[in-house]
């Protein structure tokens, strides 16, 4: 704790360098406030479409929901998705503790290693990894295309269907209009990173053009050193620890968009080459291994509000497709381990020792596919009712092919290609959905409105699902909005979890059901001046069914299940203060207790608080200073992990922006870690000391608009 106040008192110093005046007492002023003044304290105010697939204003959109615009993302000189999304109150990024040091978005407690209980959607389009679950493996998004993020927090299967379960987050890609200009850039900094970006939006006869391309590159800290690994317990001279985890990353992100008349049609192209594994796929330490990654998106998309009067329509026809290769040194060259009898390690006794010279290796492939049609009819002839209508059909398809020098069906050490064979991972899948939604916004009386909306979703796999939403927003005063929400969502079995085999420790189980949450949540939109806002959000919930794979009789297989149900408790608290034209500061503080319903046991390496301080500080013309302090404690351990508690840790950044510089050039520089903290985040227990985190770090940016 002494470490934290004294990092935050280095922030507070920062913040009341230009000096904070005294404001007047503006409550006589707020009480004249009419119509015009209630315009004028919300007018501004960030819209999302959410929460109900409507715009509306935060403060009344139906849901507890957070919007981060590109300005923002460029104050705070994040360079990745994942720095964006670590500021938001309740959500924070974490790696993986099974493989790759994947990013989990831990949501209020939901934490889990693959991470499928979140949706993320690009455009309004999910693209998930379907054997997971989650999102594609190693995913890192770099930010120059991205003009806004909108963030629920809570259930969202009422608008969205499967996976909105613990949240759900829009990616927003810029528009012709946003960029209006070409633009290049360049980024250079620690850990030998790269990033080159080149935009331009403009128009082509009568279409809106719209062309965003990113490349970002980089090693990866190699001073995150782990001492022991899972190797070190079977013989520590052929381990690789101690060693740095793999980290390095090489990323290309391209943005295409044309839009005429009331036609839309995008593509985006996500490219991930010679990606680190992180800890390795056992939590070996592997340099050798990698991913790679092909992933592409491409949407066609309709709306007219004008062909039938006080009907909106719109439709969407989708394709998305992603390759996705993995090379794992599972565990490493002249490695010796006792071998079951289909081959697997450590599986089906009696074991043989058996020397590896290569290593064990393992090769799979995953092709993902996914079509996607969808309509949505809204219509606003009701003096107070706005109904939406929604109904969809996508096709989900994987393929996968496999080689390797272990397992059933492989002379130990000979590499083997398994593919369409019976001894593959998991045989080429597929699924069908179909959905119908209904929602109504009722504007009951001058200052109540309701939204209830259900949702009924379809699976050729394993069946119906049906998912209610109702919220109710109450205008209380002028400056203050109250609203109280209950939400079900669900989350479908990946394939994975439905239909993995010849891996011992994840057998697929087809009977599996779908996981539900159930939400209720409480929230307040305070305004009491024009210049603070102040949002509080109380929840509680309860998910049952939650996957795991459990032991089975045999005390050696795993297979998945149905096993366990979770509660949940908390609060998120954020305030916003614009102390001055030159001055903005921001806070957000966020406490949750969540819990196994049966044993009391708290959830592993979820965070119960964390805290958020940061302010942009314009102290010249055209000069921002961007301080941010982010606290991340009260970590639990896993029921019978004997290690001690996780460590608390906080970090501070800072940015300097520049806006100007000389006909259109822009120049920024920051230093990530600014105190060098050995920040950590929670491993399996076969690496003991925990994953550390990035060290310090400096990068510089000079971008030019013509």
């Amino acid at each position: 704790m002494p470490k934290l106040l004294s990092k935050i008192l280095f922030l507070t110093l920062l913040l009341v360098i230009q000096g904070v005046p005294v404001i007047a007492d503006s409550n006589d002023t707020l009480m004249q406030a009419n119509g015009d003044d209630f315009e004028a304290l919300y007018g501004d105010e960030e819209f999302v479409s959410i929460a109900t697939g409507v715009r509306k204003p935060v403060y009344k959109a139906p849901a507890v929901a957070s919007v981060i615009t590109a300005d923002q993302i460029k104050a705070m000189g994040a360079q990745t998705l994942d720095e964006v999304l670590e500021t938001v109150p309740g959500l924070h990024v974490a790696p993986s503790s099974l493989n790759r040091l994947n990013s989990i978005y831990s949501i209020r407690g939901i934490h889990t290693g693959e991470n499928p209980q979140l949706l993320m959607l690009m455009n309004g389009l999910p693209f998930p990894y379907l054997y997971s679950g989650g999102r594609p493996q190693n995913f890192q998004l770099p930010i120059a295309a991205i003009a806004r993020i909108e963030i629920l927090r809570g259930p969202g299967s009422a608008v969205y269907g499967a996976d909105a379960f613990s949240g759900v987050i829009n990616i927003i890609t810029k528009s012709a209009n946003d960029i209006k200009a070409t633009e290049i850039g360049v980024r250079v900094g620690s850990f030998n990173s790269n990033d080159l970006w080149l935009q331009h939006g403009g128009r082509i006869g009568t279409a809106e053009v719209m062309f965003s391309l990113e490349w970002q590159k980089g090693d990866g800290d190699r001073d995150r050193v782990i001492n022991s690994d899972l190797q070190s317990l079977f013989d520590p001279a052929v381990s690789n620890a101690p060693g740095p985890l793999e980290t390095r990353y090489d990323v290309l992100d391209m943005h295409l968009e044309f839009k005429w008349g009331n036609w839309r049609l995008r593509n985006w192209y996500w490219r991930l080459k010679d990606a680190g594994v992180g800890a390795g796929a056992a939590q070996a330490l592997d340099p050798t291994g990698h991913d790679d990654t092909d992933s592409n998106l491409i949407d066609l998309s309709w709306q007219n509000d004008e062909l039938v009067k006080n009907w909106e329509l719109a439709a969407n026809l989708s394709y998305y497709y992603s390759d996705s290769k993995t090379h794992f040194a599972i565990l490493p060259a002249g490695t010796t381990v006792p071998l079951g009898t289909d081959g697997n390690l450590l599986s089906y006794p009696p074991f043989t020792l058996t020397n590896f010279p290569d290593g064990l290796i393992g090769n799979p492939e995953i092709i993902d596919r996914h079509l996607g049609l969808d309509f949505s009819e809204i219509y606003s002839g009701f003096t107070s009712h706005r109904i939406r209508i929604g109904t969809g059909f996508k096709h989900q398809e994987e393929d996968t092919s496999e080689s390797k020098n272990f397992g059933p069906g492989i002379t130990p050490g000979v590499l083997t290609d398994i593919s369409n064979t019976p001894y593959v991972f998991m045989s080429d899948t597929n699924r069908t959905v179909w959905y119908l939604s209904l929602q109504d916004e009722w504007q009951f009386a001058p200052d109540w409105e309701l939204t209830s909306g259900i949702r009924y979703d379809h699976y050729s796999d394993f069946g119906g699902t049906l998912n209610p939403r109702i919220a109710l927003v109450w205008a209380t005063r002028y400056n203050l909005t109250t609203k109280l929400l209950y939400g079900r969502a669900f989350r479908a079995p990946s394939f994975s979890e439905q239909f993995a085999k010849n891996n011992p420790v994840a057998i697929g189980n087809p009977d599996l059901d779908p996981e539900t949450i159930d939400t209720l949540e409480l929230a307040f939109d305070y305004r009491p001046t024009f210049d603070i806002q102040t949002n509080l959000s109380i929840f509680g919930y309860q998910a049952n069914g939650l996957i795991e794979f459990v032991p089975d009789d045999s005390g050696v297989s795993k297979t998945a299940q149905n096993a366990r149900d979770q509660r949940g408790y908390g609060f998120e608290f954020e305030v916003s203060w614009e102390v001055s034209h030159q001055l903005k500061l921001i806070g957000n503080y966020a406490w949750q207790h969540s819990e196994d319903v049966d044993t009391g046991h708290r959830v592993a390496d979820a965070p119960g608080q964390q805290l958020l301080l940061a302010a942009n500080w314009k102290f010249l013309p055209d000069w921002l200073l961007r301080p941010q302090l982010n606290w991340v404690a009260s970590r639990h351990r896993a029921t019978g992990d004997p290690r001690s508690e996780i460590d608390n840790y906080t970090l501070v950044d800072l940015t300097l922006r520049r806006s100007n510089l000389w006909n259109g050039f822009d120049l920024a520089v920051a230093v990530r870690n600014l105190f060098d903290e050995d920040a950590r985040e929670p491993s399996s227990p076969v690496i003991p000391e925990d994953y550390p985190m990035e060290g310090r770090s400096l990068w510089a940016e000079v971008s030019y608009r013509f």
